[in-house]
């Protein structure tokens, strides 16, 4: 009995030592197991994280490729919209200087259809620095638009100062000097009222005749600012040497404006807004207002009975001017 159980104990020593040994075993595996499945599932975490950052990128290079693309492959069309939104706020801007429903087109959309029909010479309809620019109620000038070429005309006017509406451009101002001289060798005699105006001074004007007129009565007689001809340094207003029926529906009939409805396109310059075409031109007859585009286009206007607009295909600009 006693050989016996001792044999018992020490077999169950020896396996209580064994089931130690692998517990110990066990225990050692899964101690060494925890840490590299916590670091698999950090890593993993991480990598994920990574690639989740890469795939980011990836996207992110993904849209340069395409930004780059769009820049590269289709740099026509890129640029096109980059028209489009810069004539879209040159739009809106001349549509808050126009305000009340005053109709703003893109002088290169004119251009466009000008360039299809005359070539070059319409082309000048939209360039400000032209003599030929078109200046009306739908087509403006460049709200920061300003001659360069400013002059005093040697002629007589209806005032002494040198001042601002006493300008023109260079060109106009000589060609004025030689309409004036013509006249005078056929016994008329003729004097400047008002020829260049600043923007701010068009401003001025026009508020002061919707104070007077009200919004839509000062439209027929004047101009919107940026929308005036007189702001191009190409038109003036005359009168007799007398200075009677300035600017007056009086000076229609007179000797003066006779002669110059007849003579006037020899020298370069058109009645700008004749009889009977305003609801093409959105303004009255204006007798007295002379507007320099030289003599090649004077003569043709004049010759097909036509107004500056209708030489350009811009019509109408107003049905109820």
């Amino acid at each position: 009995m006693g050989g016996i159980e001792m044999r018992n104990r020490t077999g169950k020593g020896v396996g209580y030592a064994l089931v130690f040994v692998l517990m110990t075993m066990l225990l050692g595996a899964c101690a060494s197991d925890i840490p590299d499945t916590a670091k698999t599932s950090n890593s993993g975490v991480t990598e994920d994280a990574g690639n989740a950052g890469n795939a980011g990128n990836a996207g992110n290079a993904g849209n340069a490729g395409n930004a780059g693309n769009t820049g590269n492959g289709t740099g026509d069309e890129a640029a096109g919209n980059s028209a489009a939104n810069s004539t879209d706020a040159d739009t809106v801007k001349a549509g808050s200087k126009a305000g009340s429903g005053t109709k703003n087109q893109s002088h290169s959309e004119l251009q466009g259809s000008a360039d299809d029909a005359k070539g070059g010479s319409k082309a000048a309809a939209a360039d400000p620095e032209s003599v030929a620019v078109l200046v009306n109620k739908e087509y403006a000038l460049p709200e920061d638009y300003k001659p360069e070429d400013l002059v005093y005309p040697d002629v007589r006017f209806t005032f002494k100062e040198k001042i601002e509406k006493r300008k023109m451009r260079k060109e106009a101002a000589s060609a004025l000097e030689e309409l004036f001289a013509g006249a005078e060798k056929d016994n008329i005699y003729l004097a400047g009222v008002s020829a260049y105006r600043s923007h701010s001074t068009q401003t001025s004007l026009f508020n002061r005749y919707v104070k007077k007129d009200g919004l839509e009565k000062a439209k027929t007689y004047s101009a919107v600012p940026g929308h005036s001809e007189h702001e191009t340094g190409l038109a003036i207003d005359v009168s007799g040497s007398d200075g009677k029926c300035a600017a007056e529906d009086c000076f229609g009939g007179t000797k003066e404006a006779d002669w110059l409805a007849k003579y006037a396109h020899k020298y370069g310059f058109i009645i700008r807004y004749p009889e009977g075409k305003e609801n093409i031109t959105g303004y009255k007859y204006e007798p007295w207002h002379l507007r320099y585009v030289g003599k090649e286009i004077a003569a043709d206007i004049v010759e097909r009975e036509i107004t500056l607009e209708e030489y350009y295909d811009a019509v109408p600009v107003s049905a109820n001017p």
